[in-house]
């Protein structure tokens, strides 16, 4: 894994999967989140920079996982790719400018959290009204009411449930107990909204602080990353590991004590002023326009359709085995 790859990880893991979680889920394995916001760490833009294909496919296509992908060749991947470029070049110039490019990358963030939303609601929303009450989520996701989920003697899903409710108080903006739809969005999808940044940074947290004094060592940031289970005994670590490393104590701990307090993860995961959507669009750009011309052919697009689609290697890409009358 390297640091782009572990970026976009680390914000993925920085949300919660209740949404995700069956009723009755084991919840001492660790488990995967599904917040699909791109990573906010700079994505590199030049000759010497490093890039992890598996950003750019989230960005362009949306994380629609599709393991079909694997089974498509090169010449299906561009056929089925030229459809989507027409539908991206929305002025029908036969060019497709920096701000198409952008205005496409936007749709697939919002499509994805609009789909999940409605699937999320629908299975979770028990009774006919305009909101959803803690009680009917609680016993939707887990299966059991809040009353019996305190008797229990198991402490992971007494924590979940805390860490659940903690989120809950804050997208219940207006404090009545219940969500709407907008802010179960706000709930289910917490980095996209201003007011909710502050629990995405405290799960990133208590997620990584394994020892719970509150902070960040350099261990706990590199051992989230790198595991003890993934290292090999008396081997080297990888040149990426090396590099993180480097990057705690250049960039992460700012005032140089050592650690990581909470408003150094914050500048981590969500730096001030910048705008995912805006560098994955200019990488793009930067990687496909050969000629420099400001805009990208169909050709240009087709030529670097592993950069935009990718390969074997991930599993994204199911924009392109999808019907072209979903777009």
């Amino acid at each position: 894994m390297n640091a782009f790859a572990f970026a976009l990880l680390v914000l993925l893991v920085s949300i919660d999967a209740t949404l995700a979680r069956p009723k009755e889920a084991d919840p001492s394995k660790k488990r995967v989140h599904e917040s699909e916001t791109l990573s906010n760490l700079d994505h590199g833009v030049g000759e010497n920079a490093e890039h992890d294909p598996d950003y750019d496919h989230e960005a362009f296509l949306g994380k629609d996982t599709a393991k079909t992908f694997d089974q498509l060749t090169p010449e299906e991947s561009k056929e089925r790719l030229r459809a989507l470029v027409v539908k991206i070049d929305k002025d029908k110039d036969g060019h497709v400018t920096e701000q198409e490019l952008r205005n496409w990358i936007d749709y697939t963030q919002k499509r994805y959290i609009y789909e999940d939303v409605d699937r999320q609601w629908n299975q979770h929303k028990t009774h006919k009204s305009d909101s959803m009450t803690w009680d009917e989520y609680v016993n939707a996701t887990y299966g059991q009411t809040e009353k019996e989920l305190d008797e229990r003697t198991d402490y992971d899903y007494k924590s979940m449930l805390v860490r659940d409710k903690r989120r809950w108080n804050y997208a219940d903006q207006n404090k009545d107990g219940a969500l709407t739809r907008e802010e179960y969005a706000h709930y289910l999808h917490p980095e996209e909204v201003e007011h909710m940044k502050e629990v995405v940074v405290l799960e990133t947290l208590e997620d990584i602080d394994k020892n719970k004094d509150g902070v960040l060592t350099l261990e706990e940031y590199i051992g989230d990353m790198y595991p003890h289970e993934d290292q090999e005994e008396g081997g080297e670590e990888p040149e990426w590991v090396k590099t993180e490393r480097e990057q705690f104590g250049e960039y992460r701990d700012k005032n140089k004590d050592g650690k990581m307090d909470k408003d150094e993860v914050r500048d981590w995961i969500m730096p001030e002023n910048y705008d995912h959507i805006e560098a994955e669009t200019k990488h793009l750009m930067y990687e496909a326009d050969v000629d420099k011309s400001d805009f990208l052919t169909m050709d240009e697009i087709l030529d670097k359709y592993d950069l935009f689609v990718g390969s074997q290697a991930t599993d994204f890409g199911e924009a392109l085995v999808r019907s072209h009358d979903e777009f």
